[in-house]
């Protein structure tokens, strides 16, 4: 399990950190450094610190780019409607004291506030806020801020330096633009799902909403050009046009020149890729998967010599890529009834005895035990002063001297910072802010 510090980060902040290097575990301790607790609130001084982003949008595809700038440190101003809040409050597997889990995750380091932006004191408070705003993230259905007269022309003409990044199915433009599109359609529509399983079965998901968080790390690279666009070289506030289909489509490697040139359809391959030998998932004695890759020539010399087997190296059959992929099944079964005689512990390292790539196919169990991302600070203790200590996954990218990190919790109770941003913010007074309250515009 998580082990559980009782002191703040080295630099005196509080909340979970992007750490440089970490020093060695003592004796007797588990393996890694133990993760951060962090405070109900705090602050992170990242190098996004200064830039302002108002969050419209819900779940998946929007709010998990928000969540990646809140993490190094922008000031992510998450927008729910009063009556309708983000359903992302009731997604995820485990619930404590009534709240999940997942959200806690998603909302990090963000301030929540309730706004209507169908009411015209709503549009108004919004319009205020945009005018120093530096971005603006929503993932609804094409031409809903349109609706709501919100549009990228008007937001400019009190904001020219406004990013507008907007996320959705199919993209703002194109015949299927109004399409609703959620993360398994995309991965359909795009390509990737015909590429996934097995020959002659139906195509498999895989077990997370892959299509919607590729779009929204698109988002994020798309919302950093524009700011430094906009920052660097002295430009403008532009529209970053996010397609969840486009995003799946985008990771297709070869098959885009490949059908061009040739015509060739590639399909589902199962647990490897024809062609490519060895580089495949096989069974320990233990009945644990471990992943062997040993494509390239030279550590195919090494996988040989790992499985006391290094003729097979010069053998014309496995010599070389092509001689491989020609003789992937025969070459494959062999290694498997190699690895059948090792326990998985045994198996991985001997090949790690001889620089063989490979890995025990890890379950979330196996993650928490894992020193490698234990001792990077991948999993991160985030106090919430209603639930306790809550485990979160840690900051990636690690920066050397920007690191981010995490403010505080996703807050459970929709609204919590309506004060802080419509009286901090845009200094509404005690009266203007209870009269937005009682014309549910807040």
């Amino acid at each position: 399990m998580v082990e559980t510090s009782q002191t703040a980060p080295p630099d005196g902040t509080r909340g979970g950190q992007n750490p440089g290097p970490v020093p060695a575990p003592q004796a007797g301790t588990r393996p890694g450094a133990a993760p951060d607790r962090g405070a109900a609130l705090g602050t992170v001084s990242g190098p996004l610190a200064g830039v302002r982003v108002l969050e419209l949008g819900s779940l998946i595809a929007g709010p998990f780019a928000g969540r990646q700038l809140a993490d190094f440190g922008a000031e992510v101003i998450k927008i729910e409607s009063p009556d309708r809040p983000d359903p992302m409050r009731e997604w995820g597997r485990a619930r404590v004291q009534g709240h999940t889990l997942w959200w806690s995750v998603q909302s990090r380091g963000k301030k929540c506030v309730t706004l209507d932006l169908k009411s015209p004191r709503g549009r108004e408070l919004f319009l205020e806020l945009c005018r120093d705003a530096d971005v603006i993230l929503e993932n609804f259905r094409p031409g809903t801020l349109e609706k709501l007269g919100l549009s990228p022309e008007v937001l400019w003409q009190g904001n020219p330096g406004l990013v507008i990044a907007r996320v959705s199915g199919y993209g703002q433009t194109g015949p299927d633009a109004n399409k609703p599109g959620y993360a398994s359609v995309a991965e359909a529509r795009g390509g990737l799902r015909h590429l996934n399983g097995y020959p002659d079965q139906a195509p498999p998901r895989t077990g997370i909403s892959l299509g919607d968080s590729l779009a929204s790390l698109y988002a994020l690279q798309g919302i950093l050009l524009a700011l430094y666009w906009r920052d660097a070289r002295g430009g403008t506030g532009q529209v970053v046009d996010v397609s969840l289909v486009e995003a799946c489509f985008s990771l297709l490697e070869s098959a885009v020149p490949d059908y061009a040139a040739a015509g060739i359809v590639p399909g589902p391959s199962g647990s490897g890729l024809k062609g490519i030998a060895p580089s495949n998932i096989f069974r320990s004695s233990d009945g644990k998967w471990v992943v062997i890759a040993a494509n390239q020539d030279s550590v195919f010399v090494r996988l040989a010599a790992s499985m006391g087997m290094p003729e097979l190296a010069s053998d014309p059959r496995y010599s070389n890529h092509a001689s491989r992929g020609a003789n992937q099944d025969e070459l494959e079964q062999l290694i498997a009834e190699w690895a059948a005689g090792f326990n998985h512990g045994d198996l991985v390292a001997r090949l790690d005895q001889h620089s063989v790539p490979n890995s025990t196919v890890s379950t979330i169990e196996d993650i928490f035990e894992d020193p490698q991302l234990r001792a990077r600070r991948m999993l991160v203790e985030v106090h919430d002063e209603k639930l306790g200590a809550v485990v979160q996954p840690g900051i990636i990218p690690k920066l050397s001297r920007t690191g981010g990190g995490i403010a505080w919790n996703g807050p459970l109770v929709p609204g919590s910072h309506n004060t802080d941003v419509y009286a901090g913010l845009l200094k509404l007074s005690a009266e203007e802010l209870q009269d937005a309250k009682d014309e549910g515009a807040i």
